[in-house]
């Protein structure tokens, strides 16, 4: 993963997940697509996201397990 895409990721997640989200596959499927569609947007390829993270939905599923607004895991 690339240091572009790690800070990204960790800002989106912060800034993203509601405290009401539910770790669900639904939910996380949703968050997925977002945090692509606003990768995109601001011209971050998914490869910088992705690239060295297991499992993106583990990842997003233990940010809603241990949310704590503004400061992701």
């Amino acid at each position: 993963m690339t240091t572009r895409g790690v800070d990204f990721l960790d800002r989106w997640i912060g800034n993203n997940i509601p405290q009401t989200a539910k770790a669900d596959v639904v939910s996380v499927d949703e968050l997925t697509h977002k945090l692509f569609a606003d990768a995109k947007a601001l011209g971050i390829k998914r490869g910088e996201i992705d690239e060295e993270v297991t499992s993106l939905y583990k990842v997003l599923v233990e940010a809603i397990v241990h949310f704590d607004a503004g400061a992701p895991e």
